[in-house]
């Protein structure tokens, strides 16, 4: 049988370009589909008002997209100063897109939970700690926005610390950081309530994003580590010194 005759696999570069741009294509269109709703608070946006752009949903995924430019270009600002400071070129990357992933994917969705309502600072702050109560009140949306909360920390944490590759730790990280955001809807009295659905949905979210990014995990506790070491070996005698001195 010859070999040779079936294509070889395409190499790992272009798999990655393909990735990319099919990445690129889905959110274009995305954004696409729902271009008219965010050009709603484009004026306001534009106009750098506060109401009608950063008080609503579509102000703030509007400006979530504009600011991925940006962020592109400090991640590769980042990037090009570890290679400047002789990190390898996927490490450096990988690292710099962590980093400002991290920050982008995450920020958005904790500005929207924290976002008032209609009573804020004169409702009390409400409580519910029964457990899967309030599931099934928040619908499918709900349930995917909570999912999506911590789903970016979920996914770039443990690419960016080796100490946080691990599913026990990224649930802990997930949960911590939910916790966080519902005492501070409480304190605030944000007229929204601070439900413990809210905290397993948001640490869920994290760790099924973790899973999708563990393939990335090794390398980055490799990049922790250094270089390998060489083996010591033990100490050998100068055979030349030995012949001088007979």
């Amino acid at each position: 049988m010859n070999h040779s005759a079936f294509p070889s696999a395409p190499p790992r570069r272009t798999r990655s370009t393909v990735l990319l741009g099919l990445a690129v294509l889905g959110l274009a269109g995305a954004v696409f589909a729902v271009r008219r709703p965010l050009m709603m608070s484009a004026p306001m946006c534009l106009a750098g008002r506060w109401h009608g752009c950063f008080d609503t949903f579509n102000g703030v995924v509007l400006m979530t997209l504009v600011a991925l430019p940006p962020a592109a270009l400090v991640v590769w600002a980042l990037a090009r100063r570890r290679r400047a400071a002789g990190v390898g070129a996927g490490p450096a990357w990988r690292t710099s897109l962590a980093e400002v992933g991290m920050v982008h994917g995450t920020v958005p969705f904790v500005w929207l939970t924290m976002m008032p309502g209609a009573g804020a600072g004169v409702v009390p702050g409400r409580v519910s700690l029964v457990p899967l109560r309030d599931l099934a009140t928040m619908g499918p949306l709900g349930i995917v926005g909570n999912l999506l909360v911590f789903a970016a920390l979920g996914f770039f944490a443990p690419v960016r610390f080796a100490a946080l590759a691990s599913l026990p730790r990224i649930l802990a990280l997930g949960a911590g950081c939910s916790v966080l955001v519902e005492v501070a809807q409480y304190v605030l009295q944000l007229d929204r309530v601070s439900s413990v659905d809210d905290v397993l949905v948001n640490a869920s979210g994290a760790v099924l994003a973790a899973l999708a990014s563990r393939r990335w995990w090794r390398s980055a506790a490799q990049d922790a580590d250094g270089p390998p070491h060489a083996p010591d070996t033990p100490d050998t005698p100068d055979t030349a010194a030995i012949c001088r001195t007979a």
